[in-house]
């Protein structure tokens, strides 16, 4: 079995999981305990969706329990309720992972991050890609038929730098140490570790916050 079947192997596995314990992670989801399951923000944050629920995931293409997540949470996002709006945020811990950031605001900048993001997890994790390197992932991204100059136009732009240390800023701001991090609504956050089925049960503990958060907004 190659590498690359193996990780996709790993996928179906995880989400073959996620369904054999869909019953008994939203049961648990429904008995969510504040300060075990989650913490509440001292300090909530400002949301940028209006009168939509926001749902932000910190994360880095370098994580590999972000890996491990993603096709679960892509599962979620197929479903996710009209009035949520998700949006991701990179993480830097470590040099790598700033220029993976700048790849996750280039493809999103293209309009190619919801498509090409789960590849880079397989292409980091599975294959062994340095695509930390620019030279690499412009090779990469050329391979999955982009235009390789304007790639590296829009990697090496200042919107794009804004939009790293923007994320910098807000990873502080948010008091993230580890990915990956889940905030509902600018006030409820959480990671897999705090869950009684681990990723598993992030789907079900989303809906519930959701649920929560949905019903603690001001009604106009």
């Amino acid at each position: 079995m190659t590498t690359a079947s193996l990780f996709h192997a790993l996928r179906r596995a995880a989400l073959g999981a996620a369904l054999v314990l869909s019953f008994a992670a939203g049961a648990a989801a429904q008995g969510l305990q504040e300060g075990q399951h989650y913490i509440r923000l001292k300090n909530p944050m400002p949301v940028e969706t209006g009168k939509n629920v926001e749902v932000i995931e910190f994360f880095s293409y370098g994580c590999p329990h972000c890996g491990e997540l993603e096709p679960i949470l892509q599962g979620w996002l197929k479903n996710k309720p009209a009035d949520v709006t998700f949006r991701r945020i990179p993480v830097i811990f470590q040099p790598r992972w700033e220029n993976l950031a700048k790849i996750y605001y280039t493809l999103d900048a293209m309009g190619q991050e919801s498509k090409l993001s789960p590849e880079i997890f397989i292409a980091l994790h599975a294959k062994g890609a340095k695509l930390w390197e620019e030279k690499e992932f412009l090779d990469w991204a050329a391979s999955k038929g982009l235009d390789r100059a304007k790639v590296a136009e829009v990697f090496n732009s200042f919107a794009v730098t804004g939009r790293v240390n923007r994320s910098k800023q807000l990873a502080q701001a948010y008091g993230i140490q580890s990915v990956p991090t889940l905030v509902v609504d600018g006030k409820y956050q959480f990671g897999s570790e705090r869950l009684p089925q681990g990723h598993a049960s992030v789907p079900a503990a989303l809906d519930a916050l959701v649920q929560k958060a949905r019903a603690e907004r001001p009604k106009s």
